[in-house]
């Protein structure tokens, strides 16, 4: 989302007959994505563990820095500590919003009005205008751009082919269980897709190894032999490539979502216990599905209630419908070939759009 930012900014810039040059500070792990907008320069490197003050560390990064001449920089976490390196890189002009008595460290501090920026890309975006002025309309959507030997590098690394259409699932969350659509339902909406001639893509980090096991083990053999488990195998680099070529993405509320929906995959995105409010999928290609009970969204990492309703309520052929909106699915060419199939059967939820 600190994507529209950069976009704006440059836009801006051009707008004024200026050129505009972008670096950004942020941790390691997000250099891939960075790598891939072309609005960013370069990425330096944070070398601190989440959490992790490291004054020195802060200190000597900052002093490293002062020979670049920054003229500016916006400063996006709300901590005291991301706004400890600006002042030791003597930047002249430094930009965030008020929080953690951190006023002292910032000179152009801004008062965050959360129901007029209801959204964190609006809040990203608000930070490279003057104070007060209003937001470009529409607001900029994040792009990544995928280079075509990057992708084909990818795929013969991890031994795909493309095939077949390729859907990518995301079973994984990192927040907790209440974010996670059954496993069941992703095996069930996967054999789907496979009778009518696609392939499966199970996406995720070495965390997400046994969901993208039991969605395997509710798959006909010969559903497996279309499914490829790629969780704890890909680079976030090339999991952003490999991303880039599905034809569509179904995913639970995680970084991933994110990730297919700047590079333009149609997404259906599932919520339970979180709310697409403040951190929506950015792009035009979504369905948001959700379920309205009372219970939700709790915003917990485990559903307190222990039925998980949120998410077991939406089925799969509810996830099916949502993404023959998006794409189109060719008619089945053999009956399911998974026994979470014939549950789903009974099931039944709420279909929400956006």
């Amino acid at each position: 989302m600190a994507q529209a930012l950069f976009i704006s900014l440059q836009a801006d810039a051009r707008a004024q007959g200026q050129s505009l040059l972008i670096d950004v500070l942020a941790p390691v792990w997000s250099r891939p994505l960075l790598e891939r907008m072309p609005q960013v320069r370069s990425a330096i490197d944070l070398p601190f563990q989440h959490g992790e003050l490291n004054l020195g560390g802060r200190f000597r990064l900052g002093r490293s820095l002062r020979k670049e001449g920054y003229e500016q920089v916006i400063v996006l976490p709300n901590s005291l500590k991301s706004a400890l390196l600006p002042l030791f890189a003597a930047v002249p002009r430094r930009t965030g919003w008020r929080g953690e008595a951190r006023g002292l460290l910032l000179n152009d501090v801004r008062d965050l009005d959360k129901e007029a920026l209801p959204l964190m890309v609006q809040r990203f975006v608000a930070l490279g205008r003057a104070d007060g002025d209003a937001l470009p309309k529409p607001l900029p959507r994040p792009r990544l751009v995928t280079e075509p030997e990057s992708v084909a590098s990818a795929v013969k690394a991890l031994q795909l082919d493309l095939a077949r259409p390729v859907l990518a699932i995301c079973p994984g969350a990192e927040f907790g269980d209440a974010k996670q659509w059954p496993a069941q339902h992703y095996a069930s909406i996967s054999a789907q897709l496979i009778a009518k001639g696609w392939q499966v893509w199970i996406m995720g980090s070495q965390k997400d190894n046994d969901v993208a096991n039991q969605i395997l083990r509710e798959l006909s053999e010969s559903g497996r032999e279309a499914c490829h488990d790629l969780t704890g195998r890909t680079s976030l680099a090339q999991a952003i490539d490999l991303m880039s070529v599905a034809k569509a993405v179904v995913s639970n509320d995680s970084g991933l979502m994110h990730v297919a929906a700047a590079l333009g995959r149609p997404v259906v995105a599932m919520y339970g216990s979180s709310s697409a409010d403040f951190t929506p999928p950015l792009t035009d290609q979504v369905q948001l599905l959700s379920i309205d009970i009372g219970c939700r969204p709790c915003f917990e990492r485990v559903c307190p209630l222990g039925h998980k309703r949120c998410l077991v309520d939406l089925s799969p052929e509810l996830a099916l419908t949502a993404l023959a909106q998006l794409v189109d699915i060719e008619p089945s060419t053999q009956k399911g070939s998974s026994a979470a199939d014939e549950r789903s059967a009974g099931e039944h939820g709420t279909f929400c759009e956006s």
